[in-house]
């Protein structure tokens, strides 16, 4: 018997795993491989009135009575740094092992891995509650706080929503889209500020850079000429964006942010409060050229602050602590700053992330999504004038990456995770 439904993405097939389990293993394992069938049995019904058909077959039983689920490629691309990668070889992976969680900046990307992030903050950790810091810059720190509100599932969902219904026309200016951006915050948090602020188990960071001269202006002129110092400064070093930017980490006071001592760049910490949220997540996302600056930061004194992947775009940082950094990336690769991403001889200290699990798409799941990428800014002239076509094919790259929360759920529970791991 087979269920036939209505879908538009490439067609994934399900066979059973013909290895045999010990009774201890079914006892784990056979939650998780319920939970991952009634997730694509409900997410079939997502999928109607579109052209194509996926066929999920009835899966066969085991004489263990377990439902095996194999699926031919990976979704997911797993590497560790070396002190994670021992620990985990010798004892798995464990919620109760992840005391921190960075966020990248990345955009529209960050839709294409919605579903890790609500496996992760849905479902997964909240079975060992325990302190956290999520450290996030631009959509990394929108992420993490949407996940800090009542509904974390909720929080992420809404986030998805409210980004794919952003529409801007052709000569939108840069107040345009800050107006928009802003609007679209108020929305995402609709006045639970607080269930951030106080959040029991999660500590948020945001990332923030302070622009330095000609960099605190919007004048698109002066600006432009302004980001041109800055791309040859960072050609002859990275070193030399200290003329240009200085690092904000606003954080929770409730705990100091996960980091050793930053040597690298002119660095403060602010504490994060009522008066300063929203205004801290708009100027962590606040792109120049495309967004204006946010002007006198409470708590961080006069200036202009902007995007903080400019200096931290991967956030390649010091992580102190004795847990698990558990990444959920957009990629299976560590650029430094939004400077580098056309630079690959500039990548991430290996000492820096000694304690990081990165987990990514794999390159078959990115293969197999429409046009083969994630979600991205481009998008929005890709689809200029065509809205409803760029929405649709970013609901079903959100509704696709379930597969990558599945995914990873099924390696934590079997304890497979460690065979697929690679060096970070």
């Amino acid at each position: 018997m087979a269920i036939i439904v209505p879908f538009s993405l490439p067609i994934h097939r399900l066979e059973q795993d013909s290895v045999g389990v010990s009774l201890l293993a079914i006892a784990v394992c056979q939650p998780t491989h319920l939970r991952l069938m009634h997730r694509y049995r409900e997410q079939a019904h997502s999928y109607k009135g579109s052209q194509h058909r996926l066929i999920i077959r009835s899966l066969p039983t085991i004489e263990t009575g377990m439902t095996a689920i194999h699926i031919k490629f990976p979704a997911l691309t797993l590497k560790a740094g070396p002190r994670a990668m021992a620990r985990i070889r010798a004892q798995g992976l464990h919620a109760a092992d992840v005391g921190t969680l960075p966020g990248a900046a990345g955009g529209p990307k960050a839709l294409g891995i919605q579903g890790l992030d609500l496996a992760l903050f849905g479902e997964w950790l909240p079975s060992a509650p325990r302190e956290r810091s999520l450290i996030g810059a631009s959509v990394g720190s929108w992420r993490f706080a949407s996940a800090c509100l009542p509904d974390a599932a909720e929080g992420i969902r809404r986030l998805g929503q409210l980004y794919a219904e952003q529409n801007f026309n052709k000569g939108v200016t840069m107040a345009e889209i800050s107006q928009s951006s802003q609007r679209m915050l108020n929305d995402l948090l609709d006045g639970r500020d607080a269930s951030i602020l106080e959040n029991r188990d999660y500590r948020l960071n945001i990332m923030v850079v302070k622009s330095q001269g000609r960099l605190a202006e919007d004048h698109r002129g002066r600006l432009g000429l302004a980001l041109g110092s800055v791309i040859a400064d960072n050609l002859r070093g990275r070193a030399r964006l200290s003329r240009h930017f200085e690092r904000l980490i606003i954080h929770d006071p409730r705990l100091a942010p996960p980091l050793d001592a930053l040597t690298d760049f002119p660095s403060r910490f602010v504490a994060l409060n009522a008066g300063n949220l929203r205004q801290a997540l708009l100027a962590s996302g606040s792109i120049p050229m495309v967004m204006e600056g946010v002007r006198d930061l409470p708590g961080a004194g006069a200036g202009t602050f902007r995007d903080g992947g400019l200096l931290d775009y991967h956030l390649d940082l010091p992580y102190s602590g004795d847990g698990i950094v558990l990444y959920p990336h957009f990629t299976d690769r560590v650029i430094p700053g939004w400077f580098d991403k056309t630079l690959p001889w500039r990548r991430a200290s290996v000492q820096r992330l000694q304690d990081v699990v990165l987990v990514a798409p794999s390159k078959e799941y990115l293969a197999r999504l429409p046009y083969g990428k994630l979600p991205d800014r481009n998008d929005f002239k890709r689809f200029m004038g065509d809205a409803p076509s760029r929405q649709k094919y970013w609901h079903a790259a959100m509704d696709e990456s379930r597969r990558l929360g599945d995914e990873f759920l099924e390696l934590t529970a079997s304890g497979r995770l460690a065979d697929r791991l690679l060096t970070l």
